[in-house]
């Protein structure tokens, strides 16, 4: 199918849901965007939890669960000698194997985390002062810590197999990402998280601004052409399941890449065509696939989608987060 053809249609119907400009429809009362500018956090929503993990790892990692003592795979887990042990939520690194030691409860057991990577907070259930460790970059729960655990910490983080993954080898090697981040701009960003929503293999996504100056922007300061920002999506996806490649036609096929600050009537630099890169690889992707289809005559003008790294993505308001879909509209149709 001709890229072009698909493009100018979708990008038709993005209009028709965007509006005529940006300051045609009040937008309701503003809600208390989302300021997380930590590039590894993960989060996600309860549905898409569900759908990533086993029921017995959701149980444990988004319901605060605790899977029986001596039946939690540990024994298995034992034979594999030195590794690291990742989070089996978001793939994360949290223990390497030099650190655990057998504490008899029946449990994985850990004198000291790596650095960074288990938070902890008070845990008063059950009528019990206890300690609740848990994932730093999803949150998903682990166990909870002791002290009295061996020399040097005298600490025991006691953790739910059904929590971890072990990687055998090198305990100071880390495996491939189980998930990688994607960010493109291409006008009105509520089609363009739609067209993502849609891919097998894309894990979450959510709308808002990046590539701009100004800390912490607004929805109307954007809007108005007055932080640098652009409108943009972050694509969080399962390279296993989906490439880069695929994304990167995808951005292309649903806007057209050759109009310079501007989608329909939507103008202003936030409406630019820009693919943020988050590494070199990336880079190297988007600035081939850009210059095969320049080659390949789908546009008579020439594409003007920049290509720069990512910098802070500021999540934009909770009303704007699928808002195709709260209108019942997982996505843009003819």
């Amino acid at each position: 199918m001709d890229l072009r053809t698909v493009g100018l249609g979708m990008l038709f119907l993005a209009v028709a849901w965007h509006g005529v400009s940006c300051s045609a429809e009040s937008p309701p009362k503003k809600e208390p965007a989302m300021t997380n500018p930590a590039t590894d956090r993960l989060e996600l929503s309860d549905a898409e939890w569900r759908k990533r993990l086993t029921p017995e790892q959701y149980r444990v990692l988004r319901r605060k669960g605790t899977e029986p003592a001596f039946c939690g795979g540990d024994a298995e887990i034992k034979k594999n000698g030195a590794g690291t042990y990742f989070c089996a939520g978001c793939g994360a690194p949290l223990f390497v194997s030099r650190v655990k030691f057998d504490s008899g409860t029946g449990w994985p057991s850990f004198w000291e985390p790596i650095n960074g990577r288990v938070a902890s907070e008070p845990d008063l259930s059950y009528g019990m002062t206890r300690t609740e460790v848990h994932c730093a970059r999803c949150g998903g729960h682990l166990g909870h810590r002791f002290d009295d655990g061996p020399a040097p910490t005298h600490q025991r983080y006691c953790i739910n197999a059904v929590a971890l993954r072990f990687v055998p080898g090198d305990a100071t090697a880390a495996p491939e990402p189980t998930t990688a981040t994607a960010t493109f701009a291409a006008g009105c960003f509520w089609g363009v998280q739609s067209t993502f929503d849609a891919v097998k293999g894309v894990v979450s996504s959510r709308v808002g601004y990046c590539g701009g100056t100004a800390a912490n922007p607004t929805y109307q300061e954007v809007c108005g052409d007055r932080t640098g920002h652009a409108e943009a999506v972050e694509v969080i996806y399962d390279p296993a399941v989906v490439s880069y490649d695929r994304l990167l036609e995808l951005f292309f096929a649903n806007h057209d890449p050759t109009r310079v600050n501007s989608q329909g009537p939507d103008v202003g630099t936030q409406y630019r065509s820009v693919i943020f890169v988050h590494d070199a690889a990336q880079r190297q992707a988007a600035e081939a696939f850009k210059a095969r289809l320049q080659a390949s005559g789908t546009f008579k003008r020439p594409i003007v989608t920049q290509i720069v790294p990512a910098t802070t993505f500021w999540p934009a308001e909770d009303y704007h987060q699928k808002y195709l879909e709260k209108r019942g509209a997982s996505k843009c149709h003819l």
